[in-house]
């Protein structure tokens, strides 16, 4: 099986890479390591079935060559994080929305027989519901949220009109090794690793009350793969642990002191995935507990050594659009 993963070498899709590598699949990376890291693949340098293209999915004309002969496409390449998105919106279209047309339409012209995409559980927003089903209403809070939806939308439409066989998997809260550990203040399990590396207090957001769903990346490369190889098409599913934890019992299991920083606008309060359509059709079901998956951070916590330390301060500059664009208008 001849497989791209787009933005293989970045934190979601050097897993996906490992499972297909396992499977004995042949992988063609496409990445142009904005975010990306050559050292998450290094592991298989010897592996003959793997190789790396720097290539930008933006180009259309630099990626197609690369589809010929594909069988499938996981497409995870992509902008991530809420304050750039706010400050930059351009790019995260760019990327996001008409990157993701290019790779579908490479796809469809080499005649790909599956394209799974890496869609976001962002889009729901503030929810009502939880857990929080595929049918919930779509209330993007930032251009982050808003562009990968765009991007699920083109894919779904590009399945509807193409007969492009493609499935859309909506994450939630996904961590684990080789997160990213780029200047760009995000995902909370990168900024707490570095500050305990560096005897830190864990900068909790509101009181810490608030439950993530946080899903471990192997469970998620399993979702992708069980994805693939399903008949399926069309398809929307979300992708989650099953359950939901607060951000003080992830403070707990790491151990440390904290301190409180103001909660932010357009953030939920809880996210927690409906993961019933998954389990019953694709017959997925996560295996990692959050307590398994924070041990197997902590084993690799040497990674986010040269990751930025956040202080309050720092996250108070650095959120300074958040607060200004998302905040209460009143």
């Amino acid at each position: 099986m001849k497989c791209v993963v787009t933005g293989g070498a970045g934190f979601i899709g050097s897993h996906v890479v490992d499972r297909l590598l396992k499977e004995g699949c042949e992988v063609l990376v496409l990445d142009n390591y904005s975010t990306g890291r050559p050292e998450n693949l290094a592991h298989h340098s010897s592996n003959k079935n793997l190789r790396l293209i720097k290539a930008d999915i933006r180009d259309f004309k630099a990626i197609r060559p690369h589809f010929e002969g594909i069988e499938k496409v996981f497409h995870l390449a992509a902008l991530a994080d809420i304050v750039p998105s706010i400050v930059n919106p351009v790019a995260y279209y760019e990327s996001n929305v008409l990157g993701t047309m290019y790779v579908l339409e490479a796809a469809r012209l080499a005649g790909v027989k599956k394209l799974v995409y890496a869609a976001s559980s962002s889009c729901y927003g503030v929810p009502d519901k939880f857990p929080t089903p595929e049918t919930a209403e779509i209330r993007a809070q930032y251009p982050y949220a808003l562009t990968k939806n765009l991007g699920e939308q083109t894919v779904l439409h590009w399945g509807q009109v193409y007969k492009l066989p493609v499935i859309a998997l909506r994450l939630f809260n996904v961590y684990g090794t080789r997160s990213r550990t780029s200047g760009t203040y995000g995902a909370v399990f990168g900024v707490f690793l570095a500050q305990k590396l560096n005897g830190k207090p864990f900068t909790v957001v509101g009181d810490g009350t608030q439950t993530r769903d946080f899903t471990y990346v192997t469970d998620v490369a399993d979702a992708f793969f069980t994805a693939s190889c399903s008949a399926l098409s069309g398809k929307v599913f979300n992708v989650g642990s099953g359950g939901t934890y607060s951000v003080n019992k992830l403070v707990d299991l790491l151990g440390g002191e904290k301190v409180y920083i103001p909660k932010r606008p357009g953030e939920p309060d809880c996210t927690f995935a409906d993961t019933s359509r998954i389990n019953r059709e694709l017959s997925w079901r996560s295996k990692v507990t959050i307590e398994q998956g924070v041990r197997n951070v902590m084993d690799n916590i040497d990674y986010w050594r040269q990751a930025p330390v956040w202080t309050p301060e720092k996250i108070g500059e650095a959120t300074q659009d958040w607060f200004k664009y998302l905040g209460d208008k009143k």
